[in-house]
């Protein structure tokens, strides 16, 4: 089992799930450590009882992670085949997010390799699965924090712009925002343009308030009446071996934008990765708990190449190359219900 990608809330819960329902069959666990780097390298640890007690209200995960490609490494899935081999090792359990069970599917569908695949990320952008374990903690920290914003807003007559994660699509952003009551909601998928932003702000402070909660994904393009778009990006990390642009900063543009455009005082706010860390929610507790459980499940019955997923209240078994074939975008009809609060 291995947890790759970036850290998230319920990580342990997995682990804690796939070993209990394991060791009641009779199955011994092995924990992959930082990611497919530790396929890539050798790295194991033993998990029992003992190394899984305690930890379901932890965040992070005890097994590590890395942003490690095979794909991207020298012989890499050479490696991965000969160290998978060389150890005995009947079947995988990889829980991550687009990247992780990207590479999951790719070795099961070029080498047959027996995995099963566990759905992770806060920004629920995967395919396949209605939501994934970590999101709801990461919109409840972002809620939390905007219901802090409103008072002190409100108590300085200010315009209070709110970055959250969610990388390219608006998950994050749309439900906080909507849990929050912010008045104006800016996201990937929606075009929004900084002008009407602005405009909702006016309209709200002309009918006597004299505060705004404005909530921006990080992904979110500052976008003009005129066309423009600037995407607000950094160069990918040496780390990061999926190529992934580095995210954040856009609060502060769009900032300054507003207090330039309205001459209300703004502040900007980036929630960067405290909506990664701390104790999951009950929620993504029992989420990841069944998760774990379905996907030992999937092992013991030999479904590889399929992945966890949460269809309504059930949990079923999808193909792990549905589940990576695309992201999963914030869709209109959730965007129309934030914008009925707008200004």
């Amino acid at each position: 089992m291995l947890t790759g990608g970036g850290d998230c809330p319920g990580l342990n819960a997995v682990i804690r799930a796939v070993t209990r329902r394991s060791l009641t069959r009779g199955t011994e666990v092995i924990g992959v450590r930082e990611g497919w780097r530790g396929l890539v390298e050798g790295r194991f640890q033993p998990l029992g009882q003992r190394e899984i007690s305690g930890i379901l209200p932890r965040g992070g995960t005890i097994l590590g992670t890395t942003r490690t490609n095979p794909y991207k490494v020298e012989n890499g899935v050479e490696r991965v085949l000969e160290i998978f081999a060389r150890e005995t090792l009947d079947a995988l359990v990889a829980i991550g997010g687009e990247d992780t069970l990207g590479v999951a599917s790719r070795l099961h569908e070029e080498r047959a390799f027996p995995v099963v695949g566990v759905p992770k990320t806060i920004d629920n952008d995967l395919s396949a699965t209605d939501y994934t374990f970590g999101f709801d903690t990461a919109v409840w920290i972002a809620t939390e924090a905007i219901d802090r914003l409103h008072t002190t807003a409100e108590s300085h007559n200010r315009v209070m712009v709110v970055e959250v994660m969610g990388r390219h699509t608006g998950w994050i952003a749309v439900m906080s925002g909507i849990a929050g009551g912010a008045d104006v909601i800016l996201i990937p998928e929606q075009p929004v343009t900084v002008e009407r932003a602005c405009d909702e702000i006016r309209r709200r402070h002309q009918r006597g308030k004299d505060f705004s909660i404005v909530v921006v994904s990080e992904g979110y393009e500052l976008t003009y009446e005129s066309g423009e778009r600037r995407a607000v990006t950094q160069e990918p990390r040496a780390s990061d071996q999926f190529g992934h642009v580095r995210l954040g900063g856009v609060g502060d543009l769009l900032a300054h934008e507003i207090e330039e455009r309205t001459g209300y005082e703004t502040r900007v706010t980036v929630l960067g990765h405290v909506q990664r860390g701390g104790s999951p929610t009950p929620r993504d507790r029992i989420l990841a708990t069944r998760f774990g459980l379905k996907a030992a499940d999937l092992v013991h019955e030999g479904r590889f190449g399929t992945m966890a997923s949460l269809r309504g209240d059930e949990i079923v078994e999808v193909a792990l190359k549905d589940a990576v074939a695309e992201l999963k975008t914030v869709p209109p009809s959730w965007y129309d219900v934030a914008q009925a609060f707008f200004g």
